[in-house]
């Protein structure tokens, strides 16, 4: 594992075991980016890697399979040409970025050269059922082998060259050896079966590349500037930071930036998953990608095309599906020792049996048929397709999921830790009670009207609490610093503010009034005390951080889901953390620096194994990289929270995080599934093909059959 760069806290945090590094140093020279077609699986994409890193010149090549994207450092003398002639050389296809979802399916080349060589097969199939010669059948079988296996056998060569011992060359052995012992029917059978599931399986899969590539075009590549009070069409990667964008209504914010004139109502969904449109005035922040809705705005760029928060999020999607998770690193390990023992144990079956007298022909047969299930394309797929597909999921509602290892330990946490501020509450003070002898309205009014002209964030609440009300006039008002405020009102002098304003005027907060305040401080609420200067107490008003209206529901999604234990963690004193525990239902500790935030995050990983942390990813650095699994709230167009977290939600949406988890429970199911299959019947058909029970079309359509189910399997996920 990538070690990260040290964190800017108190002391050195050890790594989250799913985190990895976002930020390595890149490799010196020029760099190629080319989009592969007809990659259906892991192999493939190192067999591809493996041909382009033997140009001279080229430093360093990665294939990410998932996201069908290659991107070699190399010299500047080898040319783009040259790569992409690797690639070709390889048996697959470089892809035009422009229009890579234009062309359906049925009408790709890949798809007519296997219609040709299925009617090619049937006919030798029908015309040898009909009596026809066998010269003409074994024409038919010889030309659907030729036509439907040119690109199968082109890729074997390309794998032999690389050194691998992949599914095309397998599948390329077992049909030229049925051929060789006369069976060219099944011989036919192998090279079209293996070539439809392929299909199936490349078409399957390109539904999720092609969402993400979708993702990165919603920003337009030209947008309207305004230089020197003329509008100029302009290349969106050539618009600086703190230039003027126009955006006119139904057209998509091309970069990031903040409204400096006009306003409108914004889909932001493909940035945080919100269905409702955002309503945008000047002095909001906008985000490329997002489609404008009916008034024209201005907005000045806050930061470059390839700096985007579109442009993050969509490179953090496809890096995270690159990279594996554990189950897909031990499928790995298994793989490496299972394809060369059943490889060995088919070539000792078409050895040893005919020195013994046997029949080759029989035991070539059987031997055949062991070697195609030494393929193992359906266990090699059966991870990181389920990976893929939840990992875009997540994102289509504004969870971003850094890792195919942080979706599994998101799928198996056990007890989940909150911040307290931002996180489970709004953040800002809200009127929790009021203790009012003449009347909740009438004190409140009062309480506003002396409030009015602070700027004190307990003023807000209580001006928020009385919006609506018809406030009375206030003459000789004074803000008294650090105590409250002061005003006559009615002929009558009123005091607003902190218990202590009153002490030192010598009014009493005794009987009714004091009961009233005594209760406030114990539910941990902030008390603003309302009276008159001549020593009656009109209002004890209790003050307090507002829970999320969304957080005990969310919490109840969770428990849904699975996790066991909540705890609230937050450097607040002990009632007010008491007051929001009580209220959602979980356990609290409070009081506590960022050390001791961590030191409780251990405690829980050593208790449940499995513990994710939730806070906003900059505050709570240490804390969530303590974790198992760090969310961060509210990443978008935060640097610092993209980079921190396992996850990042786009918003401050806790059903968010509840979906998340969710949608990671569904995939570590999924990918139990897929795993058990795929190994269930590779067993069953390594036990029956040395018997002889197994034909060499049945061992084809079992193998590709189980690569296509687990393909469609992990796909559910990115349904809606």
């Amino acid at each position: 594992m990538k070690a990260k760069k040290p964190l800017p806290v108190i002391e050195q945090i050890p790594e989250s075991p799913v985190r990895e590094s976002f930020d390595a140093p890149e490799p010196p020279g020029e760099r190629t980016i080319l989009r592969v077609e007809g990659m259906d699986c892991a192999s493939c994409a190192a067999t591809v890697e493996k041909s382009v890193a033997r140009i001279p010149g080229v430093s360093g090549v990665k294939v990410n399979f998932a996201a069908g994207r290659l991107d070699a450092r190399h010299e500047s003398s080898v040319s783009r040409e040259r790569v992409e002639a690797a690639v070709e050389g390889a048996g697959y296809k470089v892809a035009k970025t422009e229009g890579m979802e234009a062309t359906p399916f049925w009408k790709t080349t890949r798809a007519i050269v296997l219609f040709i060589s299925g009617a090619l097969f049937l006919a030798g199939l029908a015309f040898g059922l009909a009596g026809a010669s066998q010269a003409l059948t074994v024409a038919f079988y010889l030309s659907a082998i030729a036509i439907g296996g040119a690109r199968i056998f082109r890729s074997a060569l390309a794998g032999l060259g690389a050194r691998r011992l992949d599914m095309n060359v397998l599948m390329s052995i077992a049909a030229v050896g049925g051929a060789a012992i006369g069976e060219w029917a099944e011989a036919a059978s192998i090279v079209v079966l293996f070539a439809a599931g392929n299909a199936l399986q490349i078409y399957a899969i390109d539904r999720t590349r092609n969402a993400v590539f979708a993702l990165a075009k919603l920003a337009p590549d030209e947008v309207a500037v305004d230089r020197g009070g003329a509008e100029v069409m302009v290349p969106s990667s050539e618009v600086g930071v703190g230039e003027v964008v126009v955006v006119r209504p139904g057209e998509r914010v091309a970069l990031d930036g903040e409204v400096v004139e006009g306003s409108s109502a914004l889909d932001e969904s493909p940035i945080t998953g919100e269905s409702v449109p955002a309503e945008k005035a000047p002095g909001d922040e906008v985000f490329s990608g997002s489609l404008n809705g009916r008034g024209a705005i201005l907005v000045r760029v806050s930061s470059e095309a390839k700096d985007s928060t579109l442009q993050k999020i969509v490179g953090m999607v496809e890096d995270a599906q690159s990279k594996k998770a554990p189950s897909e690193q031990f499928v790995d390990r298994f793989s490496r020792i299972y394809t060369p023992a059943v490889v060995a144990l088919a070539a000792a079956l078409a050895v040893v049996p005919p020195l013994l007298g046997g029949d080759f022909s029989e035991w070539a047969y059987r031997s055949l048929a062991l070697l195609i299930i030494a393929c193992p394309c359906a266990l090699v797929i059966s991870t990181p397709v389920t990976v893929v597909s939840g990992i875009g999921a997540a994102s289509r509602f504004g969870a971003l999921i850094k890792s195919g290892s942080a979706l599994e330990a998101a799928g198996k946490l056990e007890a989940i830790a909150f911040d307290k501020t931002g996180t489970l509450t709004e953040g800002r003070p809200d009127l929790s009670s009021v203790f009012a002898p003449d009347g909740e309205e009438h004190a409140l009014a009062l309480a506003a009207a002396l409030e009015k002209y602070s700027e004190h964030p307990l003023a807000h609440a209580i001006l928020s609490a009385a919006d609506g009300l018809e406030l009375p006039k206030v003459e000789n008002f004074q803000t008294i610093p650090g105590r409250g405020t002061e005003g006559n009102v009615r002929g009558k002098h009123h005091l607003v503010g902190s218990p202590r304003l009153f002490e030192e005027r010598g009014i009493p907060l005794d009987g009714d009034a004091g009961e009233a305040l005594a209760a406030v401080e114990e539910a941990g609420e902030t008390p603003v005390i309302l009276g008159e200067e001549s020593g009656r107490v009109v209002a004890v008003l209790g003050l307090a951080d507002a829970v999320r209206p969304e957080a005990r529901e969310s919490i109840e999604m969770l428990r849904e889901a699975g996790v066991k234990e909540f705890v609230m963690l937050t450097g607040d004193s002990e009632a007010p953390a008491r007051r929001i525990s009580e209220k959602l239902g979980i356990s609290y500790e409070a009081g506590l620096l960022p050390e001791q935030k961590v030191e409780a995050v251990r405690r829980l990983v050593e208790k449940h194994g499995q513990v994710g942390m939730v806070g906003d990813g900059v505050n709570d650095a240490p804390a969530l990289a303590a974790s198992s699994v760090g969310f961060a709230m509210g990443a978008a167009g935060t640097d610092v929270a993209l980079e921190t977290a396992d996850i990042a939600l786009t918003t401050d949406d806790l059903p968010k995080l509840a979906r998340a988890v969710a949608l990671s429970r569904r995939a570590e199911r999924v990918i139990k599934q897929n795993v058990a299959v795929s190994l269930a019947i590779k067993g069953v058909f390594v036990l029956l093909a040395p018997f002889g029970l197994v034909a060499l079309w049945l061992a084809v359509l079992a193998d590709m059959g189980t690569s296509i189910a687990v393909t469609l399997n992990g796909l559910r996920l990115f349904r809606k």
